[in-house]
């Protein structure tokens, strides 16, 4: 290949899979690379539609499951695994959210998605890897549209559901072909398919399985294109999701409207769970019809949520705060019943000590011991991991780096 033709390729947006195959280069630091597969639970691994992904965990680590943070969300977890905090600690404590200095926080909000001030309450990985000399890139990691202690990573995309994922896997093999000086340390990369075909046709519907395959194919594209760059056996590799799914037949719901006045309360969230800020004067009113024993549901004081949740100290937790049983929904009324107009057959954000909330843990490369096998551990536990392999100064966070070493070569704890 010219050198005229592979400045080409590296200029493209998305490279073709086999545009360039640039040599072995030596790496100042072993890199260290973040697959997140929205939504994939920990048991899909063996259903048989993921032959790279089962390849890359029989080569290297495999967990029986990460147990996702409470709630089992999919942005409080995903700043969960780059911080090392759980929601109650780092801010982000609910896809949904609203706090008066701020306004209202949906993963739809543009806006308030890439305000630092929702994020700050933690210092994501990223920050703290360019605050040591390494170069970041992120591709639609919840946070990092955001400038967070002023910080953006390196290289970022604002999140496009619309772009292929050959597109986001060629992306990511061209930031790691940039110059030594140029080329980033740690990076990111994630797709959603899974979590999209759980929640719309169920965990258990073929379409679930396709998305599987689908993003399969995806990691095959990956790991092709790093092993043509000599990098599949020189960069570490973790792979996981951040919660599970569970079924959610379109009966098992409960209407708040049966319950509460809604002109007496603003519901924040709604789903597996609940939100609630009674209006001013109707407090008593609200907490006195939610705190009674509820059919499928049980709702409590911020400060009376167990504490093995570790959730209600943080100032974004609404007052009053409902959980539902696995496999039923908390709603607002019949509109809110559906998500863009489709029942939810899936969803998560239940108990994170429930099987069906377990996510996927996969891990390869050098420092990572071949054919090991990993308990299920916290979710949090992945950031001092992570800081670990790249040799930089672990932020305050929840996570316990002795219950993962283990999984590390000798040489490399």
């Amino acid at each position: 290949m010219s050198n005229l033709l592979r400045l080409a390729c590296l200029c493209l947006a998305a490279l073709a899979a086999g545009c360039a195959t640039p040599a072995a280069r030596p790496l100042a630091r072993t890199p260290l690379l973040l697959v997140s597969i929205d939504g994939f639970r920990a048991d899909y691994l063996d259903r048989g539609y993921s032959p790279a992904l089962r390849s890359l965990a029989t080569e290297g680590v495999q967990g029986a499951g990460l147990q996702p943070s409470f709630p089992s969300l999919t942005f409080p977890n995903h700043y969960s695994l780059v911080t090392g905090r759980y929601p109650d600690h780092h801010g982000i404590v609910d896809n949904a959210m609203s706090v008066p200095a701020l306004g209202r926080f949906t993963l739809g909000n543009r806006a308030a998605v890439s305000d630092g001030r929702w994020w700050d309450q933690a210092e994501p990985i990223w920050v703290t890897a360019q605050r040591d000399g390494l170069k970041t890139a992120t591709m639609f990691w919840p946070g990092s549209e955001a400038s967070i202690h002023g910080r953006r990573p390196d290289y970022w995309l604002p999140y496009d559901g619309d772009m292929g994922y050959d597109a986001r896997v060629d992306h990511v093999l061209q930031w790691l072909d940039l110059p030594p000086a140029q080329r980033p340390g740690f990076v990111t990369l994630y797709f959603e398919a899974v979590d999209s075909a759980g929640h719309y046709e169920g965990p258990d519907a073929p379409q679930t399985d396709a998305a599987i395959a689908q993003v399969d194919h995806a990691l095959a594209r990956l790991i092709a294109g790093l092993k043509r760059r000599g990098l599949y056996d020189r960069l570490n590799l973790i792979v996981l999701a951040d919660h599970g799914m569970a079924a959610t037949p379109p009966a098992q719901r409960i209407f708040l409207d049966d319950l509460i006045d809604p002109a007496h309360a603003q519901v924040v969230s709604t789903g597996a769970i609940a939100g609630i800020i009674p209006a001013p004067g109707h407090e008593a009113e609200i907490a006195g019809a939610l705190l009674k024993p509820q059919p499928h549901m049980q709702c409590w004081r911020k400060a009376d949520i167990p504490a093995r949740l570790h959730y209600g100290g943080n100032a974004r937790v609404p007052p009053l705060f409902c959980l539902a049983q696995v496999g039923w929904l908390i709603t607002h009324n019949q509109a809110t019943a559906l998500h863009h107009g489709k029942p939810l057959r899936g969803e998560h954000g239940f108990d994170n000590a429930d099987p069906t909330m377990r996510a996927l843990f996969v891990a390869h490369g050098p420092a990572f011991r071949p054919r090991t096998w990993m308990p299920v551990f916290p979710n949090v536990d992945v950031y001092p991991l992570m800081t670990h392999l790249l040799g930089i100064p672990a932020q305050p966070n929840d996570g316990d780096y002795r219950a993962v070493e283990g999984m590390l070569e000798p040489a490399a704890r």
